[in-house]
């Protein structure tokens, strides 16, 4: 597999600014993340944007939609906060060959306890096994683009229509 990886911005790239006693979108942190793991495929960082998902527009997803289009490679990561993951996942859909992956995490990665690390591996795991399309890979699980909705309420991404075998 060679992946290539969006960063868009969002918690997962936050850090905090003692100065400003405030969080804002840091340098994507992706790539140190993965040799810090040992990774053994090849992969590329693009940071389309440094934004939190609150923030993006329909301008910023077809910028986000431009870079998938122009990658050589048919595996994508995106990077993306959570709170606009759906919306830019939709406006994704309809990519011929490539198997689009967004991920994100609810505690910036530089957090001891950050979901990031974690919600990564999901992501390129999904990236290796799905077909083409667009998927959401938060916390152990890997939504199809339909079917997927955040629930802020309880901090996590659900199923729309639950799906038993």
């Amino acid at each position: 597999m060679e992946l290539h990886i969006i960063t868009t911005g969002g918690t997962i790239d936050k850090t905090y600014f003692d100065a400003k006693s405030d969080y804002q979108v840091g340098a994507p942190v992706i790539g140190e993340m993965l040799d810090a793991l040992g990774v053994h495929f090849p992969y590329t960082v693009e940071s389309a944007m440094r934004k939190d998902s609150l923030d993006m527009d329909d301008s910023d997803r077809e910028k986000i939609r431009a870079c998938v289009n122009r990658c050589d490679e048919a595996h994508v990561l995106i990077t993306h906060g959570t709170d606009g993951m759906v919306t830019t996942g939709k406006a994704l859909q309809n990519i011929d060959n490539k198997i689009i992956v967004l991920t994100g995490a609810l505690q910036p990665a530089a957090f001891r306890n950050s979901d990031a690390v974690f919600n990564i591996g999901c992501a390129i795991g999904a990236l290796q096994r799905a077909s083409p399309g667009v998927y959401i890979a938060v916390n152990g699980r890997v939504f199809d683009i339909d079917n997927v909705q955040k629930n802020v309420a309880k901090n996590r991404f659900e199923a729309l229509i639950s799906r038993t075998a």
